[in-house]
């Protein structure tokens, strides 16, 4: 008998705490191919050293002899999607409930004429320990007419949540489109303006925390950071914030149905319910709204990593602690879609592409890759590339890491794919190529040189850009960065009054980095893009593509990438309504 999660009825829903740390987060290396189809991922002949359809015939053997939940579903949103069937083992409850949370769990009474099984989920939680040596393993088994995903654990990152994202983007692969690793939330201004912001990146680059609101200090103050060196706090006054309407919190669908032929990429969410990491809440008051939501939901919600006991109300600042002193770097919550406040249900067009990346501190003592700005300005061909190489970044919370620079893969969503990598770039790029008015930012997270920021670039671009709405930036404000990789860098920023200081915005300003620092960190940056570039470099590449990566490779210029792909266009469009 093996204790995989401990559970608790909780007054606001369900808690539940796995045993091991290791599984409190999903394992990055989840992934199996169970068929010969095309694909560039590992298959499980080739690990296991068998065929998988003898565990397969072994899986469905141990699943009859279990007391079973049933149930039909459906990944996607407005019949773009895939619907499926779920089976688990009555006691893994607490997954089932997950997992119908997150998709659209379908009664059996009220499933439309014509629908179509495309998926199915099978969870077998003792195999991971019987055959997998304890290891979080989801194998795919994709054939013309069913996708299905064998979960071998019971976490449900990597298979009731990024599983049948991994069906959306099969689907996707097939049919010439692509399901956006990403936030969407349209922020409206003092002044009625309404900007929708994309937020893409790897696990941990900030996506749900796009839809948080900015918190104030006891004084009414907005901290933007705190030097590390010298406990510095740098505050600033902020008299109004934008009110946002969240779209949608991780997946998002593109759908040729969905596109209006403007110039812009059109978006709807792909999921029914939002699944949480809360590690940034740590008191009472961090977060207002999520903290109102959570403590008296509408309906029972999913804790995961959240310290709990029966009839207790589940809190979502006390965390399920890995060792004695340490907390779990990845608490979440479940939440359906429908009770968050002014959610938007409808499709939306977007106006920024930002792309979030976790950053370590810098200095020139001890260099690294947080040289980035409170945000930058992309061309549209590095925008491309920073979703080809999609750092995972300083101190991932989301997933099990050794650390370091990893690569996420292409889109930010590689890990969930199960085809070519190629047919994904290019998919990328045609997008970006058909969608010239969009704008395309860069933000970290964390750490911007030595000043400890956290999530506030990408909230304080919020409320910037969602002020200035199509106005064309003034050409003194903004220049070539010093690393081409960042695009442009912001000479000087002002919001409602109050200027952002310099050293925030361009890294090699801060006398504690300096230039000999800021090139340290970007020639680590520049190591970084050739050590993960050249894999793209194949016959099936996009022609517009390996222009954008030979550039890069040898070393070019901002202007280069212009050459390639033009930006000057996209701020000439000045919209009379929001959905033109």
């Amino acid at each position: 008998m093996v204790t995989e999660a401990v559970i608790h009825r909780v007054k606001n829903g369900i808690s539940a705490n796995y045993t091991e740390a290791y599984m409190r987060r999903r394992d990055p290396d989840t992934m199996l191919i169970g068929d010969n189809l095309p694909t560039d991922k590992e298959r499980f002949s080739d690990k296991m050293g068998y065929d998988f359809d003898e565990l397969r015939q072994e899986t469905i053997s141990w699943l009859q002899a279990q007391d079973l939940a049933l149930f039909f579903y459906f990944a996607g949103g407005d019949n773009i999607g895939v619907g499926g069937v779920a089976i688990v083992p009555a006691n893994a409850g607490f997954f089932a409930m997950g997992l119908a949370m997150l998709q659209q769990i379908i009664p059996v009474e009220e499933l439309p004429e014509g629908f179509l099984v495309e998926s199915a989920i099978y969870v077998a939680p003792t195999f991971r320990h019987t055959h997998f040596n304890g290891k979080q393993i989801v194998v795919h088994k994709r054939s013309e007419v069913l996708h299905e995903i064998f979960s071998y654990n019971l976490y449900p990152g990597p298979s009731a949540k990024k599983g049948l994202y991994g069906a959306l983007l099969t689907k996707g692969e097939k049919e010439g489109w692509i399901t956006a690793h990403c936030s969407t939330v349209q922020a409206v201004s003092p002044y009625d303006n309404i900007t929708t912001f994309m937020h893409e990146g790897a696990s941990g680059g900030g996506k749900s925390e796009m839809l948080q609101n900015i918190v104030r200090e006891e004084n009414g103050q907005v901290l933007i950071g705190i030097n590390t060196i010298n406990e510095e706090r740098r505050l600033i006054n902020f008299p109004i914030f934008c009110s946002f309407n969240p779209v949608t919190d991780d997946m998002a669908l593109c759908h040729p149905s969905l596109q209006k032929n403007n110039g812009k990429l059109t978006v709807l969410d792909a999921e029914n319910a939002w699944f949480i990491r809360v590690d940034g809440i740590t008191n009472y008051g961090d977060e207002p709204l999520l903290e109102k939501l959570t403590i008296k939901p509408k309906e029972p919600l999913l804790f995961l990593n959240i310290e709990a006991n029966p009839d207790s109300t589940a809190l979502i600042w006390d965390h399920t602690e890995d060792s004695p002193g340490k907390r779990c770097p990845n608490p979440r919550v479940i939440v359906p879609r429908h009770i968050m406040p002014n959610v938007v249900n409808n499709p939306v067009t977007v106006d920024v592409r930002s792309f979030g990346v976790r950053t370590p501190p810098c200095s020139k003592e001890n260099p690294s890759y947080g040289i980035l700005g409170l945000f930058h300005i992309l061309p549209p061909a590095l925008a491309w590339l920073w979703r080809l190489v999609s750092p995972r970044g300083h101190a991932n919370p989301s997933i099990v890491d050794g650390g370091g620079m990893g690569s996420e893969g292409v889109g930010s969503y590689w890990p969930f794919a199960t085809g070519k990598m190629i047919n994904h770039a290019n998919l990328l790029l045609e997008q970006i190529i058909n969608t010239p008015r969009i704008r395309y930012t860069l933000v970290p997270n964390q750490y911007i040189g030595v000043w400890k920021v956290g999530f506030k670039p990408q909230l304080l671009m919020r409320e910037y850009l969602t002020r200035r709405g199509n106005a064309k930036l003034r050409s003194d404000q903004f220049q070539n960065a010093r690393c081409p990789l960042l695009g442009f860098e912001l000479n000087y920023l002002t919001i409602e009054g109050a200027k952002i200081p310099s050293r925030f915005l361009q890294v090699h300003k801060q006398p504690l980095v300096e230039e000999s620092g800021y090139d340290a960190g970007a020639a680590m940056l520049y190591d970084f893009f050739r050590a993960e570039l050249p894999k793209y470099l194949t016959p099936d590449l996009h022609p517009t593509g390996r222009r954008i990566i030979e550039t890069c490779l040898n070393g070019g210029s901002v202007d280069d990438y212009l050459n390639i792909i033009p930006m000057d266009y996209q701020y000439a469009f000045m919209t009379t309504t929001h959905e033109d």
